[in-house]
């Protein structure tokens, strides 16, 4: 898992870590105008301005009394920051009745479908049995592209035409996920955006169906992010949780962006878990997120290897 977040925040990590570098370039004691540079790269990075001051404070702490900053202990230091930002490790996602009903949402591009192939693989590959429901009916190259990925990881599909009724699908998808006795029924839904408040209803009316059908359902909502918008995203998601009472984050696209920081004002700002992130374009490339992990990503132990 470290190995899979230090290749996805390779990027962030570079930003941070040529910040750090000037820190302990110059000799002497540390220097503001390098501070002040350190904390215009975790504000870009997405920390927001209040963790990132935090950061600063604790790197400058670090080093008080030195004659001349060690990279070890300022790396040290802002992780330290960053892994009391995000407190504990989530819950372990696992079923709690059979079918457990996860719903997947947000915006159109956020990687959706991408998201519900990955979290079959995942489950399917810890043993549990799933099915796909492919209730993005608007948008038809999802019905397709979730058909080939059922027939890749091989597991079922409910899926309807074009222009179908989303909340018909999801019907048919959870009678047949009662009758099989599957554990899991991912629920892919369109991409809308969280100013459509018509869309928004849809979502609602989706959330009725389920719950009419089996109880307690959905019994996850899974608020899909892309990690390239940034803080962006917390106006998404504050609106999908107003309506649908998100469950959890997962962070999509974490690979290649510069914005990792992103994952930390996200669960701060919500005080949502983010449960997984995307770290590539494979079906394994989806990781249930660990702070540890993350935070180590970022600023690894030994400092150096990095800078």
């Amino acid at each position: 898992m470290l190995e899979r977040f230090r290749r996805g925040l390779a990027r962030t990590r570079q930003r941070l870590a040529a910040g750090l570098r000037r820190l302990v370039g110059r000799g002497g004691a540390l220097d503001e105008n390098s501070l002040e540079t350190l904390e215009e790269a975790l504000i870009g990075a997405d920390f927001g301005v209040e963790l990132s001051t935090r950061i600063i404070g604790a790197v400058r702490g670090a080093c008080r009394g030195e004659a001349e900053p060690r990279l070890a202990a300022l790396v040290g230091a802002a992780r330290e920051e960053v892994l009391r930002a995000l407190g504990p490790a989530p819950a372990r996602f696992c079923v709690a009745s059979r079918p457990a009903v996860v719903f997947l949402v947000g915006v159109n591009g956020s990687g959706k479908t991408t998201t519900a192939a990955k979290l079959a693989a995942r489950l399917k590959g810890e043993g549990h049995s799933v099915l796909l429901a492919a209730c993005d009916t608007f948008r038809a190259a999802a019905i397709e592209q979730l058909s080939v990925w059922a027939e890749r990881l091989n597991v079922p599909i409910t899926a309807g035409q074009y222009r179908a009724d989303p909340a018909a699908v999801l019907f048919e998808a959870l009678a047949r996920g009662r009758r099989e006795a599957v554990d899991y029924v991912l629920c892919d839904t369109a991409g809308r955006l969280h100013t459509k408040h018509n869309l928004m209803a849809e979502l609602e009316k989706l959330r009725r169906v389920a719950a009419r059908q089996i109880p307690g359902a959905p019994h996850e909502v899974l608020l899909v992010l892309d990690a390239n918008t940034g803080v962006n995203t917390l106006v998404q998601a504050r609106e999908f949780h107003r309506v649908l009472g998100v469950t959890g984050i997962v962070l999509a696209k974490l690979d290649g962006t510069a914005k990792g920081g992103t994952v930390v004002g996200v669960q701060q700002e919500l005080g949502l878990p983010v449960r997984f992130v995307g770290v590539g374009e494979g079906p394994d490339d989806l990781e249930p997120f660990d702070p540890q992990s993350f935070a180590q990503a970022l600023f690894p132990e030994d400092g150096e290897e990095e800078a």
